[in-house]
């Protein structure tokens, strides 16, 4: 099972800039903990996300281990900075199967993304990066535009053919129900056998363990999630729903026995260390 813990995420619809040092402290902590990867920050545009400006200033003063970094991109530009980075293993990109939303998210129409797409695929093979695809809005959306699984799964074989290996569906608004969750992860792991699935689930606590049973049964082994569930996308709409909390996703998979080994002191020590760094930009 692979944990990926988002402080990127969590941090970037806060409003009060997080000072540097802080981020550096919390990340590098998390880092100590053993995650399969850490969604560490963006190359986007400040005027679009500036509480992470400062994100080259941030890895520069980080302690490496073998929990790898991934860096969204919003853009080719984007892409090719984050390539430039010897650390960073991972570049995601947030495709939407809503035209609203990729419009709001990327400034581009989804055509648009797609050739976006295909190019930083390449910057990513040339760069020795692997490529994250995010379909946001992968189980519905506030705009009334068109929604299936079907849709999802026919954006996904477009991903395929690029070369994508790695896509992740997000419900990036929190609306996903268990059936939902588990028709669409049998269907494509049945579909796309050799591709690697993940969860990028936006929940109220209340539903959260529900959701994480629902990916967990599917047989999806990669999970997303943010310490005590802070975030959410600003794009997606003016109230956020948080993230799936870490502490919450662990608590399940170790009912399953199914955990991955994580450095847990140090994991609490994040937990302790979350709210302090979080208020400092509320």
């Amino acid at each position: 099972m692979k944990l990926i813990e988002c402080p990127r995420d969590a941090m970037q619809g806060i409003p009060l800039f997080i000072p540097t040092e802080k981020k550096v402290r919390y990340i590098n902590k998390l880092l100590e903990v053993g995650f399969d990867t850490l969604d560490f920050g963006s190359f986007v545009s400040p005027k679009a996300i500036p509480q992470l400006r400062d994100t080259p200033e941030v890895l520069s003063q980080l302690t490496l281990t073998s929990t790898k970094l991934l860096a969204i991109v919003a853009n080719t530009r984007g892409a090719e900075q984050a390539g430039s980075y010897h650390a960073i293993a991972y570049i995601g990109f947030p495709l939407s199967i809503s035209e609203t939303f990729q419009q709001r998210n990327t400034n581009k129409s989804i055509a648009e993304a797609l050739t976006a797409l295909d190019d930083i695929q390449q910057i990513c093979v040339s760069t020795k990066k692997k490529l994250v695809a995010y379909i946001s809005m992968g189980f519905g959306n506030p705009y009334g535009d068109p929604y299936s699984i079907g849709h999802v799964l026919k954006m996904t074989d477009v991903l395929v053919t690029m070369g994508i290996s790695i896509i992740s569906f997000a419900d990036t608004i929190g609306v996903s129900q268990p059936d939902q969750i588990r028709s669409l992860y049998s269907s494509a792991l049945r579909q796309f056998p050799s591709i690697e699935f993940g969860a990028h689930l936006h929940s109220s606590p209340q539903k959260a363990l529900e959701k994480i049973e629902a990916v967990f049964e599917a047989g999806c082994q990669r999970f997303d999630g943010a310490v005590k569930g802070f975030g959410g996308c600003p794009m997606a709409k003016d109230e956020l729903v948080g993230n799936l909390a870490t502490e919450t996703i662990l608590s399940y998979l170790d009912s399953k026995q199914a955990a991955p080994r994580l450095n847990r002191t140090a994991f609490v020590e994040a937990l302790n260390m979350a709210d302090e760094i979080f208020s400092s930009g509320t």
